[in-house]
């Protein structure tokens, strides 16, 4: 049986974030767009090159401290990214090598050379009214509000030396490379990027970019999604935000959260 649009958005949406699991999370009802936009990417100074030689990659351990935790982000819940990102790069897959750090930064992994990876999941609190109340008495209203999620994947990964910045400049450089599309191979599931554009970044940590990208939604259209990459000393950051009820609404899932990407910058070293 051929997909509503609406089904068709939400599994864009989810293979787009490169997680299966979040297919269970949609809805069939919707409507889709074509949408596009236009910005430029920013970066500050970078750290001095005798720093970056002598830099030292934090292990996986030390990452996960460095993660937004329950209860530091107001609005916010926090949750584990193993269960919505992939584990490793072995199952994101890309046809143009150029492309592979972006689809990295869209899926929480390093977008550069280093095994030092973390990864979490902040969902904006939905208070839905269907969770506290008897089968009998939700009403539709209720229900629609229960699927206005929206959650930001963020990866964090650490590097030596120049690492940081060789990783930043791969994901800056691949906006550009990246323009006219690409295709994406996770976790079996296949996905085609039809435009990559670059937007305005927060200006945060020592570098920042900005990027979003146009998917195919089962040849019936276009969904854009946003994802914001930083660097900040040896560490880089990445964010990409899925807005499920903009999504089925416009085609067009909400930008990253400027309040996210401050409170995990200022949390990095």
């Amino acid at each position: 049986m051929k997909r509503s649009p609406g089904a068709r958005l939400c599994a864009t949406a989810a293979i787009g974030a490169l997680s299966l699991s979040l297919l269970t999370a949609c809805s069939d009802d919707g409507a889709k767009d074509a949408g596009d936009a236009k910005g430029s990417a920013s970066s500050a100074a970078s750290t001095a090159a005798s720093a970056a030689s002598d830099a030292e990659a934090l292990p996986k351990a030390g990452l996960e401290k460095l993660l937004l935790a329950q209860g530091e982000i107001k609005g916010y819940k926090v949750t584990s990214g193993d269960d919505t990102l992939p584990a490793s790069k072995s199952v994101v897959k890309t046809d143009k090598e150029a492309c592979a750090p972006l689809a990295y930064a869209m899926s929480g992994l390093a977008p550069g050379d280093t095994e030092s990876n973390a990864s979490n999941t902040l969902t904006e609190d939905n208070a839905s009214a269907a969770a506290t109340k008897s089968p009998g008495d939700i009403s539709q209203s209720d229900i629609e509000s229960a699927f206005k999620v929206k959650m930001t994947f963020v990866g964090l990964s650490s590097y030596e030396g120049d690492g940081a910045e060789k990783a930043f400049t791969s994901v800056s450089d691949g906006v550009a490379a990246c323009s006219g599309g690409f295709g994406i191979t996770a976790q079996g599931e296949k996905q085609k990027i039809t435009k990559v554009a670059s937007e305005q970044a927060s200006k945060s940590g020592d570098e920042s970019v900005a990027f979003t990208v146009d998917s195919d939604v089962d040849g019936g259209g276009t969904a854009t999604f946003h994802t914001q990459v930083v660097r900040k000393g040896n560490t880089v950051a990445s964010f990409y935000t899925v807005d499920f009820a903009s999504l089925t609404s416009t085609g067009k899932s909400s930008a990253v959260p400027g309040a996210v990407v401050a409170a995990q910058v200022a949390k990095l070293k």
